[in-house]
């Protein structure tokens, strides 16, 4: 089944995609697909500081998950950003430490497409802490008292 607008909220990932996303929107208004991968168990951090210590030559040699899995878990992603009202804003990963500052890969083929993806960042655009569509209820009529 490929996944879609319309069914991702069906695939048995995306709970565990939501609960991760809301864990990072709890923290702050940044949602990058690193930092869901880590919150789900499929990236260890220590993992994630050598990729970008640039001691990793691309990061999904060490993400515990094939890259069918991989691939499901960036769409649904991208689908529950849009459905939360988070703005995409493209990022750059460069090598963190001393040395040249050269930009890390995500995958082994780096294809340009798939790099766009990893890369690409979920912003909540207000100015307020984020509120899940979900938590938002609309303000209670009070009757006469």
């Amino acid at each position: 089944m490929r996944i879609s607008i319309d069914n991702f909220h069906n695939d048995p990932m995306f709970r565990r995609i939501e609960c991760a996303v809301a864990e990072l929107l709890s923290k702050g208004n940044v949602v990058a697909p690193v930092d869901v991968i880590v919150g789900m168990g499929l990236l260890r951090p220590e993992h994630l500081d050598s990729w970008r210590r640039g001691r990793v030559s691309f990061l999904e040699r060490v993400i515990n998950c094939n890259l069918t899995c991989l691939s499901r878990l960036l769409r649904i992603l991208r689908f529950h950003a849009h459905d939360l009202n988070l703005r995409p804003s493209s990022t750059v990963y460069n090598r963190y430490g001393k040395g040249p500052k050269r930009r890390l890969r995500f995958s082994k083929t780096g294809d340009a497409g798939l790099e766009v993806v990893y890369a690409t960042h979920f912003v909540w655009p207000g100015k307020r802490p984020f509120n899940s569509v979900r938590d938002q209820r609309p303000a209670s009529v009070t009757g006469p008292s």
